[in-house]
């Protein structure tokens, strides 16, 4: 735990404006529903969230986007009141399908798609199929590469075990208590680390144990290089996809990288406007044909 925030502050006015400003829809899909937020008009940016969190957390910088553009937030499969998939060890693969059929019932034909944490395999996997067309511009944010690598094998055994025993022994309640302050940065504030506990408190076992099996099965690098542009974003205190890490995956992916300041891995909540303010840059990037 951050020192000074041993007790997470309230977070009503923040369920409030999720509320009024980033509302919850359903969609249908082929293995029941996908659940999504969504706010302001424009050109599409669509935001895919990491393993401990969902829609939710985009909330700040959705509602700094939403003058001048259509944010769109998923919940994963598995998460919120998403159906989960029916794969119960599924590949970055499954969840891109059931994200164009997301896009599909949406009337979405083109998006800056933008992946935080085990966003960026869905994200990746989506960039590189026959989908690719819809997507004009792809930032990762804090990118994880995942373990599904014959060489991270020992790993891949490490971090399986010791997340599932986690989920055993703490709950998805004290997995939120736990896990939040590993999020941030040495500096984030009482409310930051607030909002964190509070997404992930709301995980479902279900879906987060898929959401394991694809961190430790698949490999964001064995989809190769994606054909559109392609920038890689980390905060710059990450402890747990670190800026070497990141830097090592935007190369490999031929895509620019840049430092978020005064942020860890939780990036979008803990420095939303400067998140926002990088998206807002990607779409201007995308509409115009430039490139970083």
């Amino acid at each position: 735990m951050l020192p000074g925030l041993t007790q997470a502050a309230p977070t009503a006015h923040l369920q409030a404006q999720l509320q009024r400003d980033f509302p919850q829809q359903r969609v249908a899909s082929a293995g029941g529903q996908q659940a999504l937020r969504e706010c302001g008009t424009g050109p599409a940016v669509v935001l895919l969230h990491g393993i401990g969190s969902g829609a939710a957390s985009w909330l700040q910088v959705a509602q700094h986007l939403a003058a001048q553009a259509r944010v769109i937030a998923w919940d994963a499969p598995g998460y919120g009141d998403s159906s989960p998939l029916e794969s119960q060890v599924p590949k970055a693969e499954q969840y891109a399908a059931r994200l164009a059929q997301m896009l599909d019932a949406l009337d979405v034909e083109e998006c800056v798609l933008v992946g935080h944490s085990l966003g960026a395999l869905t994200a990746l996997a989506f960039a590189r199929s026959a989908q690719a067309r819809r997507v004009s511009r792809l930032v990762l944010i804090s990118p994880a590469r995942g373990y599904g690598a014959p060489e991270r094998s020992p790993q891949r055994q490490q971090v399986r075990q010791q997340r599932l025993a986690n989920l055993q022994r703490l709950g998805i309640a004290g997995l939120a208590e736990q896990r939040s302050a590993h999020m941030l940065s040495p500096r984030a504030q009482p409310e930051v680390l607030a909002w964190v506990q509070w997404n992930m408190a709301r995980l479902n076992p279900v879906g987060y144990r898929q959401a394991i099996e694809l961190l430790c099965g698949d490999d964001l690098l064995r989809h190769g290089q994606p054909a559109m542009p392609c920038e890689v974003h980390c905060g710059e205190a990450d402890g747990i996809t670190t800026p070497d890490t990141c830097l090592g995956v935007a190369k490999a992916l031929g895509a620019s990288f840049n430092l978020i300041a005064d942020a860890g891995h939780a990036s979008p909540i803990e420095q939303p406007l400067v998140v926002a303010g990088r998206l807002a840059y990607a779409l201007k990037q995308s509409l115009t044909g430039k490139t970083l």
